[in-house]
């Protein structure tokens, strides 16, 4: 981004082009359910009532200081793309509202004030209108005054009567704490977390319907849905997974990764497709703690008891598996009790959550791994006897 003093800065253009999305998820949450969104359809955005209604919105986010005069662009744009519309949807049968937000102030004395919300009435606007028009010598405002012209006296009243400015509007950085006002129901602690995935969520919604990959407009209670299903994994009882489906960066090398974890089910011979599954888990295990360690969501001591009992129900099934095996055992009989029990961890320990409703399987896979891969000795293995073929490749005392 250029400096924001250079004249070769876009850096307000570029807040315009993220102010749409974001302002966008602002009013639907403000609006009913039943209502709808367009980004880019009409206007830069348009809302669609339950009744059908639908209203154009031009969205001007300008420099701090700027003011809203009676010749701005910003408006007489705006009425032209609000002038289209109304003649192709019938006139004065037309199913129109058109809204202009702008976070510039309007200029003292304007008679674009007569557009505010709190007007008291629309009866002087077409002839302060023509007035104001009568004064430029614009070639653009020459263009929007003759299509004007084209309209009757009812049908310049009527349409008029549906503008509205709304001055003022906030700037970009005031919308999280005014979209955290609708999230009050979820615990202070956690509002910011899910406001950043609410968002995120949102933008990708907002990607594919610019790009054309979505048709349909966004539909309030589609983001009702969402923030829901993500409060939800704020509860005390459960914990958010955002790392479903996440990759590590790089190819994953079964045959060469060095870690304490993946020699250990080497020595399993196990497939290089189990194995890399096994690395997928750790890494989206380890990051997801990590995660949770940023949003200070774990209470203290949380993950060591969780990694306590996890190493107690290992340490239980591993009697019950080794206890056939002799100090003289075969390496065949040691492959398959090391086999077994790593089967276990892998299938049959779901119950063993960090929260009730922490559910996500690599939570506990990679758990799994993370001890597994402790260093210098790990607090979990799967070979009978790789604790000692550890002590004598680095001389750790088992």
């Amino acid at each position: 981004m250029g400096d924001a003093g250079s004249p070769f800065s876009a850096a307000e253009q570029g807040l315009g082009y993220i102010f749409q999305p974001r302002f966008a998820l602002l009013k639907i949450l403000e609006l009913s359910e039943s209502s709808a969104v367009f980004l880019e359809k009409e206007d830069d955005i348009e809302f669609i009532s339950e009744s059908g209604i639908r209203s154009l919105g031009s969205l001007k986010h300008k420099a701090g200081g700027d003011k809203l005069t009676n010749l701005s662009t910003d408006f007489w744009k705006s009425v032209r793309i609000w002038l289209a519309y109304y003649r192709k949807t019938g006139g004065i049968a037309s199913n129109g509202r058109f809204l202009l937000f702008s976070t510039a102030e309007l200029s003292e004395g304007a008679f674009l004030s007569l557009f505010t919300e709190s007007a008291a009435g629309d009866d002087d606007r077409v002839e302060q209108a023509r007035a104001v028009l009568a004064t430029s010598t614009s070639a653009l405002i020459g263009k929007i005054r003759e299509e004007l012209d084209q309209l009757s006296e009812d049908e310049l009243n009527d349409f008029y009567s549906r503008i509205t400015i709304i001055d003022a509007t906030p700037r970009i950085t005031d919308l999280p704490a005014l979209i955290n006002l609708h999230l009050r129901t979820i615990r202070r602690e956690s509002r910011t977390a899910v406001f950043e995935r609410l968002e995120g969520w949102w933008m990708d919604l907002a990607i594919k319907m610019l790009s054309g990959e979505r048709k349909e407009p966004i539909y309030g209670y589609e983001v009702s849905d969402k923030l829901s299903a993500i409060a939800e994994e704020y509860r005390n009882d459960n914990l958010p997974i955002t790392f479903r489906g996440r990759l590590p960066d790089g190819q994953i090398d079964v045959a060469n990764d060095p870690r304490l974890f993946v020699e250990q089910l080497r020595i399993l011979d196990l497939s290089a497709t189990r194995i890399r599954n096994a690395i997928i888990d750790y890494y989206r295990a380890f990051e997801q703690r990590s995660s949770w360690a940023r949003e200070s969501l774990l209470i203290s001591g949380e993950i060591e008891e969780y990694e306590d009992r996890l190493i107690d129900e290992w340490s239980r099934y591993r009697e019950i598996v080794f206890e056939q095996l002799s100090d003289t055992g075969n390496d065949e009989a040691c492959l398959v009790a090391g086999k077994e029990l790593y089967r276990w961890a892998e299938m049959e320990t779901s119950t063993l959550r960090i929260r009730e409703r922490v559910t996500e399987p690599y939570v506990v896979r990679g758990a799994f791994h993370i001890l597994a891969n402790a260093s210098p000795r790990p607090r979990v293995f799967w070979h009978p006897r790789f604790l000692d073929r550890l002590q004598q490749l680095l001389g750790i005392a088992a």
